[in-house]
C-alpha cells in the first residue's frame, strides 16, 4: 500500500489540488481543505471543517467538528481543536474592507487542547501542551502548560502533558498524578523534569 492508499477522504468532503494531506489522515463529511493547505500524517478531520490556503497541521492533529481554520494558523504535533472552537486572523475585519495580505499569525504548539467553542484572537500564541477550556476567549499569547478559562481568559492553573492539572509543593515541584511525570515551577514557567 502506498501513502495515498492509506488516506482517507469521505466522499462529501473536498480535497483541492494542491494540497499535501498525510499518510493515515482521515477526512469526514462535508470537510473542504484548500488549495496549499498541509496536513500532516495521522491526522483526523471531523465533519463540517474548513481549513484554509496555507494552513499547515502537524501529525497527529485532532480537528473536532465545525471549525473553520484560517489563512495564518499554524498547528504542530499532537494539537486537539474541541468542536465548534474558532479561530480569527484579521482584528479589525469590516466587511466592506479587503484586508487579504494582513492576517495575522496564529501558532498552537505541540500538545495543546483548544476546547468546545473556545475562540483563539489572532496574533497570539498558545504555548506547548496548554489547555484552553471550553468556551474561553484568548486574547494574550498563552504559556506553556497553562490552564486558561473564561472571557476573557485567564489562567487559573497548570496542567501535564497527560491532561491533568498540576499542583505544586513548595519546592515549586508537582507529579502528575496519572503518568507519574515530574514538573518544575520557576520564575512563572513550568518545564518537565527529565527522568
Amino acid at each position: 500500500m502506498n501513502e495515498q492508499d492509506s488516506i482517507y477522504i469521505n466522499p462529501t468532503a473536498i480535497a483541492d489540488e494542491g494540497c499535501k494531506i498525510g499518510a493515515g489522515t482521515k477526512i469526514w463529511h462535508f470537510s473542504h481543505i484548500m488549495r496549499g493547505s498541509v496536513i500532516g500524517k495521522n491526522c483526523n478531520i471531523g465533519q463540517n471543517v474548513v481549513i484554509s490556503p496555507d494552513v499547515v497541521l502537524g501529525n497527529n492533529v485532532k480537528v473536532q467538528n465545525n471549525v473553520s481554520i484560517y489563512t495564518g494558523v499554524i498547528c504542530e504535533d499532537d494539537v486537539f481543536l474541541g468542536p465548534s472552537m474558532v479561530f480569527t486572523n484579521v482584528l479589525n475585519p469590516r466587511s466592506a474592507i479587503v484586508r487579504r495580505g494582513q492576517y495575522a499569525r496564529t501558532t498552537v504548539k505541540k500538545g495543546a487542547t483548544l476546547g468546545a467553542n473556545c475562540t483563539i484572537v489572532c496574533g497570539h500564541d498558545i504555548g506547548e501542551y496548554a489547555f484552553i477550556g471550553a468556551g474561553a476567549v484568548v486574547t494574550k499569547n498563552v504559556k506553556p502548560y497553562s490552564l486558561l478559562v473564561g472571557n476573557p481568559a485567564k489562567q487559573i492553573g497548570w496542567m501535564s502533558e497527560y491532561g491533568h492539572r498540576l499542583s505544586f509543593n513548595n519546592n515549586g515541584v508537582a507529579i502528575c498524578p496519572e503518568s507519574k511525570e515530574k514538573y518544575s515551577l520557576k520564575d512563572g514557567l513550568v518545564s518537565k523534569i527529565k527522568s
